[in-house]
C-alpha cells in the first residue's frame, strides 16, 4: 500500500521557522520516500505505508519535543505497492 502524507506543525513563527517545524522537515527529508514536498504552510510526501507510517512516528515524536504544541496531519492512500 502506498501513502500519502500532508502535516503542518504549530505555533506558526512567520519571520523565522521555530525548532520543531525545522526538525519535522529533517524528519522528513531524511527518511526513504518519494516526492517530498515541503514548504512554509504544509509538507507533503509519499511512499509505502511502513516507510510513511515509521516516519509519522519519528516526526510526532521529535517535532513534540522541540516545542510544537500542535500536529495537524492527514495520511491519504494512495496506492498499491508495485514489485
Amino acid at each position: 500500500m502506498r501513502l500519502r502524507v500532508e502535516f503542518t506543525t504549530e505555533p506558526f513563527d512567520l519571520d523565522e521557522a521555530p525548532a520543531h517545524a525545522v526538525v519535522a522537515r529533517e524528519v522528513i527529508q531524511a527518511a526513504d520516500l518519494d516526492a517530498v514536498d515541503v514548504g512554509p504552510f504544509g509538507n507533503t510526501a509519499e511512499g509505502s505505508a511502513d516507510q510513511v507510517l515509521a516516519a509519522v512516528d519519528s516526526l510526532l515524536r521529535r517535532a513534540l519535543a522541540s516545542g510544537a504544541t500542535r500536529v495537524s496531519l492527514q495520511v491519504n492512500v494512495i496506492g498499491e505497492d508495485t514489485p
